[in-house]
């Protein structure tokens, strides 16, 4: 299959490198196109570096014909919005996660999350999406079952998500079958549910007042980074990095696709190019801005760091495999993207984890 990354990238030398090629008139090189990007993002969000880097990056490489403004949560619609203002062009762009769509179309949950299908780690289900037709699935999706008027493109990694935050520590399922747990909401909330946890869905912003008048015992946000702009290390201090449930995190950027259809071909590229440069931004953010931030938890607050409980793992593979089932049956499409996942897992976790055995190894050795 022809890879989508080699087909934006050659798009994009094709317009900076190929003269007279796609040649752009004088009014349209004249022109500036202000767009704006509505996040779901907190100003104070690590993530919000990237969005805005994001735009700085089509600024530059447009030449300032494109002109974006990244905007946090709240300054036109709410966190659950998002969508539908990019759908009805209320907002030209927007950054969210798929799976905040899964209330309208179930199989939203499977373009930013995945129940670990057949062992997929971030990086396998990323290239899913360039190497495995998960690009075009996702377009088919959004066109075909969500029926929105947009385009979307990943451009953001934050997986592999905490398990969280615990008052207390826990030993075991059983142990945890016994909180009430803040989890997201939709199928997300719907997987610890069928592990006999009591979930409750709340917004980032209620969770420390709901830990600090015990209406939950647990919770998980996003990671260590985020975490702590939050101040769940201020209530908690049990810390489990191993999560599952959001094994594999993709953020989108989402853009009206009447807006998007009037872009002359070469600010297509662009875009599109500068969503892929901002995946990579995302892997380095994640992995040094975490590091970072659990340290500072750990060395000035107390913060205790657990490993996972190995029997929840096992309960969690369970409430996965019967949720996929559920809506394999009554959703063809939900099941059409399972299989195209199971598919690419097949072929590519038996090579990967192999792999990834080299750097479990190797970073254990240097830490003992």
């Amino acid at each position: 299959m022809k890879s989508r990354i080699f087909g934006v990238v050659i798009t994009a030398l094709a317009v900076f490198l190929l003269a007279g090629a796609a040649p752009v008139s004088k009014a349209e090189a004249a022109k500036t196109i202000k767009w704006r990007i509505q996040t779901a993002l907190p100003a104070a969000s690590m993530y919000m570096d990237i969005i805005k880097s994001f735009g700085k990056r089509v600024d530059a490489m447009s030449g300032g014909r494109l002109k974006t403004e990244v905007l946090p949560v709240g300054a036109v619609v709410g966190f659950f919005e998002v969508m539908d203002a990019v759908d009805k062009g209320i907002v030209e762009g927007g950054f969210t996660w798929a799976h905040f769509f899964s209330g309208k179309r179930p199989a939203a949950y499977l373009f930013a999350d995945q129940p670990t299908i057949g062992g997929m780690d971030q990086f396998t289900y990323l290239a899913w999406f360039y190497e495995g037709g998960g690009n075009e699935l996702y377009k088919d999706f959004i066109d075909n079952d969500l029926k929105a008027n947009m385009v979307a493109f990943i451009n953001l990694m934050s997986g592999g998500q905490p398990l969280g935050w615990f008052k207390e520590p826990i030993n075991s399922l059983e142990d945890f079958q016994k909180l009430k747990y803040r989890s997201p909401p939709g199928l997300t909330g719907e997987l610890f549910t069928g592990m006999g946890i009591s979930v409750v869905a709340l917004p980032g912003g209620e969770i420390v007042p709901a830990a600090q008048r015990g209406v939950i015992d647990a919770g998980e946000w996003i990671n260590p980074g985020e975490d702590i702009r939050l101040g769940l290390h201020q209530v908690w201090k049990n810390y489990y990095l191993q999560g599952f449930h959001q094994a594999s995190d993709l953020g989108s950027i989402i853009i009206n696709k009447d807006f998007w259809n009037k872009l002359p071909a070469d600010l297509q590229a662009i875009i599109e190019v500068a969503a892929m440069a901002s995946v990579t931004e995302s892997i380095a953010v994640n992995i040094y801005r975490n590091a970072a931030a659990l340290k500072e938890m750990q060395d000035n607050f107390g913060v205790k760091v657990h490993d996972t409980p190995k029997d929840l793992y096992p309960a969690f593979l369970k409430s996965s495999k019967a949720l996929l089932a559920k809506y394999s049956a009554k959703d063809p499409f939900f099941k059409k993207v399972v299989e195209s996942q199971e598919k690419f897992a097949k072929l590519t976790v038996p090579y990967w984890t192999k792999l990834l055995g080299l750097y479990l190894y190797l970073g254990e050795a240097a830490t003992k």
